[in-house]
This record gives structure tokens, sequence and C-alpha cells, in this order.
């Protein structure tokens, strides 16, 4: 009977040493999410994402001293994710509507907030890639953010493009974009958007320029 128990006891063991095994290999690697090198948007659950107050917002305005959101060009509004979006300016009175104001050029949208720690890392980054002889226009596009607070970002980093505001959403839900800050997109003349995802975070010019030189050769 000792025996039997004994040979019982060690198949059990032997159970459950391969079971475990099978359950670490089946584990996830944190390197199979690259994302998770981005703020992701549930670490803001609490961040409502507010439709600008222009009343309230003129010193913080005028403080950050933004360059103003794009215009409509007058060239034709091509179809894609953006081209019936409109969303409120950051640094401004009014209204942009994305898809007639980016129309007929390349432009590389970055999506950030003012408590995404990688974005106040991207900033400067993009700053200098808007120097470049090179450079297509960038606009920043605020998710799930407060207006006072991204300007208040805004004044400290001094950013030398314009921002628009992403109060509903809109912008995300167009671009299928991930619950992660910051994402990068080109947006072809064509009206077609190219998430960037390598990097997923801009450390230098050079990788803005790369980046956007292959999106910008991607087709489909």
């Amino acid at each position: 009977m000792n025996r039997t128990m004994s040979s019982e006891l060690r198949w059990t063991v032997l159970v459950v040493v391969l079971t475990v095994a099978g359950v670490v290999a089946l584990w996830p690697r944190p390197d199979a999410y690259p994302d998770a090198a981005a703020d992701t948007l549930p670490v803001a659950a609490e961040r409502l994402a507010e439709r600008p107050d222009d009343a309230a917002l003129g010193p913080a305005r005028a403080a950050a001293a933004l360059p103003p959101c794009p215009v409509p060009s007058g060239a034709p509004v091509p179809p894609g994710p953006l081209a019936d979006v409109v969303v409120p300016c950051l640094s401004e009175v009014g209204a942009v509507p994305l898809g007639a104001a980016l129309a007929g050029r390349p432009v590389l949208l970055n999506l950030w907030a003012s408590w995404c720690a990688p974005c106040r890392e991207e900033i400067p980054v993009l700053n200098a890639y808007t120097a470049r002889p090179d450079a297509i226009d960038v606009v920043g596009v605020v998710v799930r953010d407060r207006p006072a607070d991204a300007l208040a970002m805004a004044d400290e980093l001094d950013p030398l493009y314009p921002s628009v505001l992403d109060p509903d959403n809109a912008v995300q839900a167009a671009l299928g974009a991930p619950p992660v800050l910051p994402t990068n997109w080109v947006v072809r003349p064509d009206g077609s958007a190219v998430r960037v995802t390598d990097p997923l975070v801009f450390r230098d010019p050079a990788q803005v320029a790369a980046a956007v030189e292959a999106a910008l050769a991607t087709t489909g």
C-alpha cells in the first residue's frame, strides 16, 4: 500500500511540474507587447477629455503661444479616415476640419497628452525634426486631457507645431488608434493614414525622418 501511494504521489508531483512548466512556456513575455513602453490610456481613466472653455482658456493660450491651427487650403478633400473629422483647436477659438486642413500634403500626426511621460520626451525631438529641410508638417492631437493641462505643458515645452483637441475621441476612433500614447501617424496626400510603430517613441529627429519616409513609401 505504501509503495502504491508513493508511486501515485510521484506521478502527481510530475503532472503538477509539467503543468506549471507548460503555463510558464505559454505566459506572454513583456516584449510581446511593445506598446507597453508607452503610457496606456487606462492610466488616465479618471481624466475626462474636456471641451475647451474658450473664455477661461484665453490667458493659458496666450502664455503657450502655440502656432495657429491648420486651415483648409482649398485643395480637394481626399477620402480617408479623417475626411469628416472636425475638432477644436488648442491654441485659439475655432474648429478644425481635419480632412480639409490636411488635404493635398503629407502630415505627421502626433497623439499626446500632458499626463503621458513619453510624450514629454518626444516633443523636443519633434521640434528638432521641424527644423530639418526634409520635414513635413507636424500637427499634435491632444487625447484624453484637459485643455488647460495641455496648454500648461505646451507653455513649458514650447512645441513649434500646432495642436488640436480630441474631446470626443473622434480622431482616435477614425484612425483605430490603440489605447497607448504617444502614437504617431503619417497622413498621406491621398488621405490614407499609416501608423508609425518603429519606433513607438521618437528619440531622435533622424528617426522621425526615416519613419516618415518609410510611411510615404508604403502602398495600400
